[in-house]
């Protein structure tokens, strides 16, 4: 992340949507009662919703929390199917997805069986 915002110690994006109107208070819950982690561990909480075309973060940076909010006015954000609760990504993934990128792709593994 860039800016104001601290690297983060890791990026957990909520798999589920949720409600946009939540704040710190009500995302922070979600962070320790669903995701199962600690709202002020340094990491970055990244949740969206149902749409796809909103995003917010909440990340402790030692002194307070940021609360910050993306809108893509075209497109949508690229989201892990539902099953687990949140998905852990690395740094580069996370400038691809903010971009509107499939980061899903980015990284993956050949097929081993394609052919020419």
């Amino acid at each position: 992340m860039s800016g104001l915002i601290p690297n983060p110690d890791a990026i957990w994006l909520a798999v589920a949507p949720i409600d946009m109107r939540r704040g710190i208070d009500g995302l922070s819950l979600i962070v320790q009662e669903i995701l199962g982690h600690a709202p002020c561990s340094g990491a970055a909480f990244i949740f969206h919703n149902r749409p796809g075309t909103r995003v917010k973060v909440v990340i402790w940076d030692g002194t307070g929390v940021w609360c910050c909010q993306r809108r893509l006015h075209q497109g949508r954000f690229i989201w892990p199917k539902l099953g687990e609760g949140s998905v852990q990504v690395t740094l580069a993934q996370w400038h691809w997805l903010i971009a509107g990128v499939d980061w899903q792709r980015i990284s993956a593994v050949p097929n081993g069986s394609w052919r020419v």
